[in-house]
């Protein structure tokens, strides 16, 4: 049986770890849950019965499990403190870092093919089960994280200056279509392929855009 663990580190590169080792799980989740979504803006031309969908962004993915503690020393004979327990999670994923002036950025494991990396945006604890002087013996973690990649690590995805790869850009007030075309294909003259990409009925306007979505370039040889 291999049990879901977690580092924290205190770089946002995963490499410098906060604690020797890692953290286990006393019981692994029943399930997991990972959200992956794209964000739209409608925007609906005069006279057109629809909106279209124009694309936003997308946002980072959403890890949400549930994990019980529990410290009645039927699951671990020696893990039978419950405010031990709940320190030692809390201060891995949840407790601010004055090192780094954040909490810490975290990394799950379970097993050979499941990772991620990311940082809390959630913890919600429920206790089940109480001692009669009332202290807590189980308790229920609704945990939820945000994936994070660096942006050192994003830029190399992206590699802004590409020709040969789609790019999104946010739209700048002030910055227009053939001087954002410039500054990433280094060619102004590209601005008519990318307001026909985008449909983009004036291109010299783009207070009512965020993003663009800037094609991939077919270079002559």
């Amino acid at each position: 049986m291999e049990w879901m663990q977690l580092m924290g580190y205190t770089d946002e590169e995963f490499q410098e770890p906060v604690q020797k080792d890692p953290y286990t799980f006393m019981l692994n989740p029943d399930s997991l849950k990972w959200t992956r979504s794209i964000e739209y803006n409608e925007q609906q031309a005069p006279g057109t019965s629809s909106p279209s969908q124009k694309f936003k962004s997308i946002p980072s993915d959403v890890l949400r499990f549930e994990i019980v503690i529990d410290c009645t020393g039927i699951v671990n004979a020696r893990r039978i403190d419950m405010a031990t327990e709940i320190k030692m999670l809390e201060k891995i994923v949840f407790t601010f870092n004055g090192q780094i002036h954040r909490p810490n950025f975290v990394s799950l494991h379970w097993g050979k093919n499941m990772t991620f990396k990311g940082v809390l945006k959630s913890f919600e604890t429920s206790y089940t089960l109480f001692r009669p002087d009332g202290s807590p013996l189980r308790a229920r973690i609704q945990l939820e994280f945000g994936l994070y990649i660096s942006p050192v690590t994003v830029g190399k995805i992206d590699n802004q200056s590409s020709p040969d790869i789609t790019h999104m850009v946010d739209v700048v007030e002030g910055v227009s279509l053939p001087q954002m075309c410039d500054k990433i294909w280094k060619d102004e003259s590209k601005y008519v392929q990318v307001a026909r990409f985008n449909d983009l009925n004036k291109f010299r306007n783009l207070s009512s855009v965020q993003k663009l979505v800037f094609p991939p370039i077919i270079q002559p040889v």
